[in-house]
């Protein structure tokens, strides 16, 4: 949160599979008010099209976890909360699989400033609490990095073994 307060800039969120855990990370410090605008958890698919315009053939077509959904989640959020940076994640907790995709599978965003978005796949292990707990590690690193370096558009795959991101 020092990073975008010290840039003068605020954040959204919009979450699906983390439910709300990436907005509370990012207010738990004190003074987040003051980098931190909003979030919205569209835990459903129908919200993620109706609250943050994801393209509904894309949804109908490959199902809420898929890269380019986290993507337009991100840039959504952006638009609608009148932010600077905008993270989205979106995947699969578990415990069963969503839209034939595993457990651990999750897609993560961040778009910023000039409409540069990164994403990342992550394939995460362990129960339902460490997919969520590493999809918001894996968020805030993202928007961390992004912030310190100011680019975007660019697209990696992370893996984490029990819960752990590995670079």
């Amino acid at each position: 949160m020092d990073l975008l307060v010290h840039r003068g800039e605020t954040a959204g969120a919009a979450e699906s599979l983390t439910g709300g855990l990436v907005a509370a990370a990012l207010t738990a410090a004190p003074g987040a008010s003051r980098g931190f605008r909003g979030s919205v958890t569209a835990y459903a698919t129908e919200l993620k099209q109706q609250l943050l315009g994801v393209d509904a053939d894309l949804l109908a077509r490959e199902g809420a976890v898929h890269p380019e959904v986290a993507r337009q989640m991100a840039r959504g959020v952006r638009r609608l909360l009148g932010t600077h940076w905008g993270v989205a994640t979106t995947g699969v907790a578990g415990p069963e699989q969503q839209d034939g995709k595993p457990v651990g599978t999750v897609h993560i965003a961040v778009a910023g400033p000039g409409g540069a978005v990164a994403a990342r796949r992550l394939d995460l292990a362990g129960d339902r609490r460490a997919v969520r707990e590493g999809s918001v590690r894996a968020a805030l690193d993202l928007l961390r990095t992004e912030l310190r370096e100011n680019r975007g558009g660019q697209d990696t795959e992370q893996s984490g073994g029990k819960g752990c991101l590995q670079p």
